[in-house]
């Protein structure tokens, strides 16, 4: 572009401001009628960017209606950047006005903006379907000029960004001529994402727009004093160290990877807190309003530290933030990269982060992730194929808004690029399942839906489908939640039904930084008062599982297998990796380690597989599966992100045929079908497709009661209708997200260029953290376990000898001792039981 207008450039002035090269290339692309992909780092002005083409419109050009629309994958955020443009827009008297549109925006002003839609709208992709599914929808959105989409890498891939991606293609229709533009300082997959964003599936169709890297963060390692623990993943014993770095800096945020996590660090804080420095906690399982005053007390510098889940990852404004602790391994460059973005929030300026690992695998993965970030090296998974069951809310969502062809609908549907290789014969099918339930199901009268008429229109059935579907609308489905509420008070937040089951009256647990003692279930709320004796729980979410991601389980086996590179590495690390070459072996990058030893009258083996405890998880499942048809008597495992640990009561002493590729093949499948994954994954894609109904007017479902139809329903269709398209949708996905198959490959690749087979005589040193973990997954035969009981022990036997190890039995068990006390445990039920109590904290 040439010169901005006077009044721009005087605005850019004031503030000692020139336009930089990106957001000049946008109004450029804008000035050519091209949609564009921005890549900028955290303060580098990509929310100006995207918005400034639309500024300069309507400044030339002044014209009432919808103009720019903006989505967000969090509320919180659009109403951050509504409250940022609002700055810039008044200076300059801009006759523009700008409002949000959210689940938490009255119905007054909802209503009021149907009749008079603002210039600017900032929403969700849920509250966009909501816009959509209105009749007026045409009306409201043709003179739509521009979507904004930010922080683009959060939802493309996932199913909000399917539904997202459906909507685009709608409002391609009905807004031909709007370009798009995609915001993001994270982009590991150019190509795919610009196809994503594309109108046309095609990523040529969208101009690539890469700013200057800014200034390179400042990272950080710290470590407790006195100790390295061998396990745990809380981080615990470096909260003194964390404290400290609080009472030295303005305003810090601790991110934690889990929100069982973040309570217990944040009652460690408390109890350090002797200045009663204000420290907060943000997490998403604590009251809406809880959370913004939480965000509002930041914005306004009234907080030293906010000890904070993902729930703050992405793109709020907070200039003032000094610093970022990240407690426990990132788990992901663009994860990291994100959270360390939050501090300073400027291009030009370093920010600072330190990372905080709660054990010795994790520090190697902590310099794993230093390394990438300096390389410039991102991660992330490139988008799929949309889902079938998103597609299916869709469809419903479009009748809603008034009839349709499906000829056309499907032309539209296979215009957007998570959708652009869908068949005829899958689109079809998921309109059946909407109109009235498929084959098995078509009897029942609640599940019609949709009608046709004598010309092929599919038309809407009953105001009461488009009821249900408001009140279900969504992607995200959570395990069942119960409101916590104070006896005679106030919701503090919500609970899994699950962890709310396993309580007594009188046992207390933390929540919202809180000590709640337990009264009981009153329908659809755990009832609480404030208070409680004894050691108290911590609620874990089934949701908090965070894999170690593929490129930084590549970059931690490279450190491992190349002793070069372990300068970077504190002494402890260095010394028990050099234990490890003495007693066995270094895992290999592109081989597979697995050591064998006996142990408590029982065989030990180990694989190293880094690929995450998804992925160990399923395959520990088939890998015992295995042995117990080749003899061997397995009794249990415990995956973790690094390794397998199984246990038999045979020694194993071929391994190769427990690590052949044909895992994937039968074996596979037979588990799956035996297993609850099925059943889990059913339910959640029915729940989206329609089929269950989570919420029904004025009433709510229990977990227990979803549960229970559900199964009933998946017995329905696997007996009468096996080709069923939510089944279909359902092995895909079980053999995709919930099992992790394609980094199971991996592991089977690796072991097939080489399996290197160590028999030993007793614990290798890096065998230790996995078995003095928490959480084990129980085979037939299984017997409680006493590993958390031997763990000095085991510390004796891999370091007889070494007199650099002295490590106390306290400083082994840091991070295990500290944890929801006296966890039920279900009993076995059937040949793979699980347990899921312990194993689910700090996930």
């Amino acid at each position: 572009m040439g010169t901005l207008p006077e009044l721009f450039a005087r605005w850019f002035a004031d503030r000692g401001w020139t336009l930089r090269p990106h957001q000049a290339a946008l109004v450029e692309a804008a000035e050519a009628g091209e949609s564009a992909l921005l890549v900028a780092p955290t303060g580098g002005g990509k929310t100006l960017a995207g918005f400034l083409p639309s500024l300069l419109d309507l400044h030339a050009r002044p014209r009432p209606g919808l103009h720019t629309l903006y989505i967000s994958p969090l509320k919180a955020l659009a109403v951050d950047i509504a409250r940022n443009l609002t700055a810039p827009v008044e200076a300059m008297g801009l006759p523009i006005r700008i409002e949000t549109r959210t689940g938490d925006t009255p119905a007054n002003r909802r209503a009021r903006q149907r009749v008079a839609p603002p210039e600017f709208l900032l929403t969700t992709p849920e509250s966009l379907v909501l816009l959509l599914m209105q009749p007026e929808a045409a009306q409201f959105f043709a003179g739509l000029d521009a979507i904004v989409v930010d922080e683009i890498h959060a939802l493309a891939g996932t199913k909000r960004g399917d539904q997202l991606a459906l909507c685009l293609s709608r409002l391609a229709t009905l807004a031909p001529k709007a370009r798009r533009v995609g915001l993001s300082a994270t982009v590991a997959h150019p190509e795919p994402l610009r196809a994503w964003l594309s109108p046309t599936a095609r990523p040529d169709d969208v101009r690539l727009v890469t700013a200057h890297p800014g200034a390179a963060p400042i990272l950080g390692m710290l470590l407790p004093e006195g100790h390295l623990p061998w396990g745990g993943h809380m981080g615990l014993a470096s909260m003194p160290e964390v404290y400290r770095r609080i009472e030295a800096a303005g305003v810090t945020i601790v991110f934690v990877n889990t929100r069982a996590q973040a309570e217990l660090c944040f009652q460690a804080l408390w109890r350090l807190n002797e200045k009663t420095l204000p420290i907060a906690m943000h997490h998403g399982s604590l009251q809406i309003e809880t959370r913004r005053k939480v965000e509002a007390a930041m914005a306004e510098g009234k907080l030293r530290a906010v000890v904070a889940t993902a729930s703050l990852d992405l793109g709020i404004d907070w200039g003032a933030v000094d610093q970022v602790i990240q407690v426990g391994a990132p788990k992901g460059v663009s994860r990291l990269l994100q959270r360390v973005g939050r501090a300073n929030h400027r291009m030009d300026e370093a920010s600072a982060a330190i990372l905080v690992p709660a054990n010795r695998f994790e520090v190697i993965e902590c310099a794993a992730a230093t390394e990438a970030v300096a390389a410039h090296d991102l991660d992330g998974e490139a988008p799929r194929p949309g889902g079938l069951d998103v597609l299916a809310q869709h469809i419903l969502a479009m009748a809603c808004s008034g009839p349709f062809h499906p000829d056309a609908l499907f032309a539209e549907v296979s215009a957007c690029g998570p959708y652009a290789a869908l068949s005829r014969r899958d689109f079809d099918d998921t309109l059946r399942f909407v109109e009235d339930g498929g084959y098995a199901l078509q009897a029942y009268e609640r599940f019609r839906r949709l009608f046709r008429d004598s010309e092929g229109m599919v038309h809407l059935r009953d105001a009461r489908s488009a009821l249900l579907l408001k009140l279900n609308l969504g992607t995200i489905v959570e395990a069942p939640m119960l409101k916590v509420r104070l006896r005679g008070g106030g919701i503090l937040g919500e609970v899994e039904e699950y962890f709310a089951a396993t309580l007594t009256r009188g046992d207390c647990f933390l929540f919202g930084g809180q000590l709640l003692r337990y009264e009981g279930i009153d329908g659809m709320s755990c009832l609480v008062t404030r208070g409680g004796e004894g050691e108290p729980r911590v609620p874990v979410y089934a949701g908090a599982r965070m894999p170690l991601s593929t490129y930084l389980a590549a970059r931690v086996r490279d450190i491992l297998s190349d002793p070069s590179r372990w300068g970077a590495l504190p002494e402890p690390v260095r010394e028990w990796l050099r234990l490890q070459q003495l007693r066995s072996a270094l895992p290999e990058r592109d081989g597979l380690l697995v050591e064998t030893f006996p142990r408590g009258g029982r065989w030990f083996l180990i694989a190293y597989g880094f690929e995450g405890r998804l992925a160990h998880q399923t395959l520990g499942m088939l890998v015992t599966k295995r042995m117990e048809t080749l003899g061997y008597g397995p009794l249990g495992y415990v995956a973790t992100d690094y390794v397998i640990a199984i246990w038999s009561a045979f020694e194993p002493d071929d391994v190769a045929p427990l690590f052949e590729e044909d895992l994937l093949g039968e074996p596979l499948e037979e588990w799956i079908a035996e297993s609850s994954v099925l059943r889990r994954s059913f339910r959640n894609i029915a729940t989206i497709a329609g089929l269950i109904a989570r919420n029904q007017p004025g009433q709510e479902k229990s977990g227990r009661a979803m549960s229970v139809n559900a199964d009933l329903i998946y017995d329905v269709l696997r007996r009468h209708e096996p080709d069923h398209i939510l089944l279909r949708a359902t092995r895909a996905e079980a053999a995709g997200g919930l099992t992790d198959v394609r980094r199971i490959a991996m592991i089977l690749a690796r072991a097939k260029v080489g399996i290197r087979h160590m028999r030993l005589d007793r614990v290798s040193p890096l065998a230790v953290p996995a078995l003095i973990e928490e959480g084990h997954e129980w085979v037939a035969g299984g017997a409680e376990d006493a590993l958390l009981a031997e763990a000095a022990s085991l510390v004796a036997d891999v370091t007889e000898g070494a007199e650099v190890f002295s490590e106390t039995l306290a400083e082994v068990l840091e991070g295990v001792t500290i944890r929801p006390a006296n966890m039920d445990r279900p009993k076995h039920q059937g040949r793979f039981t699980r347990r899921v109590g312990k194993k689910a904290l700090g996930r």
